[in-house]
């Protein structure tokens, strides 16, 4: 892809992680307004847990109708272990919406053949439609999802190798003396680019780096999360402090960025 071909993700700076998280659940609960039948993309970690403590508290529309898939889960945890994804989503938000849990989907990291749980994975994901809104964090190293530094930008769902880094920021999920796993199932790049409309979600000054690589660095598999560059309808919300490595001015001479409240 040349350059003329890729895209100006829309930025959104806010002054703190709790308004720019209280954005990105206006977002998604206009959707299911506006769209009952909505097909959301679900992303977990620290960052999205205030994204669905807000819609919970201002919960005003029906989940009945909406479709929920899940970014990735650990290969080898059960549902209920405290660290799975399944746990975390059902703590943090399934358990306290009206949503069908038949419509809820995580990828099977206790699978016994994981590279055919991938691909059914992939194909309940397209027979459902696509995804129509995608919720996405970004790790310290730039990946969304699983998909590590190396990831093909048209890599689809499968088992990955997690970086040491990504193993140690999420060390804190597990019971003291526990150590994570070191694969995980996730939806591809590929797949993420997939989906009709992509929101990611950054705060802190620990991901200002990854935020700058991927918005302003060059499009490539070093940087996971600029694939998002190759996306037409991508906002970025961040604080402040994510926001802290981007090249501002030269942002606003794209019109692509824009200080919110």
């Amino acid at each position: 892809m040349n350059a003329k071909d890729l895209h100006r993700p829309a930025i959104r700076i806010f002054r703190s992680a709790e308004l720019a998280s209280e954005a990105v659940a206006n977002v998604i609960a206009e959707r299911i307004r506006s769209v009952p039948a909505t097909t959301l993309g679900l992303a977990t970690g620290a960052t999205p847990r205030l994204v669905y403590k807000t819609l919970i508290e201002r919960g005003r529309a029906s989940w009945r109708g909406v479709r929920c898939f899940n970014l990735d889960e650990y290969v080898g945890l059960t549902p209920d272990h405290p660290a799975s994804f399944a746990c975390y989503m059902r703590d943090l938000l399934f358990n306290h919406v009206d949503v069908e849990p038949g419509r809820t989907h995580i990828p099977d990291g206790m699978a016994v053949d994981i590279d055919k749980a991938a691909k059914a994975y992939e194909q309940l994901i397209s027979d459902s439609g696509g995804i129509d809104l995608q919720l996405l964090g970004i790790g310290r190293n730039g990946h969304i999802g699983f998909n590590e530094p190396g990831s093909a930008h048209d890599s689809r769902t499968r088992e990955v190798r997690l970086t040491q880094s990504t193993i140690d920021a999420n060390r804190r999920d597990f019971p003291e003396g526990q150590e994570p796993p070191a694969t995980a199932l996730t939806m591809g790049i590929g797949t993420i680019l997939g989906s009709r409309e992509i929101v990611l979600l950054a705060t802190g000054a620990a991901k200002a780096e990854a935020v700058a690589a991927a918005l302003q660095g060059p499009v490539n598999p070093d940087c996971p999360a600029s694939a998002l560059r190759r996306h037409a309808a991508v906002t970025v919300f961040c604080d402040q402090a994510a926001a802290a490595r981007l090249d501002i001015e030269q942002l606003k001479g794209t019109g692509s960025v824009h200080a919110a409240a």
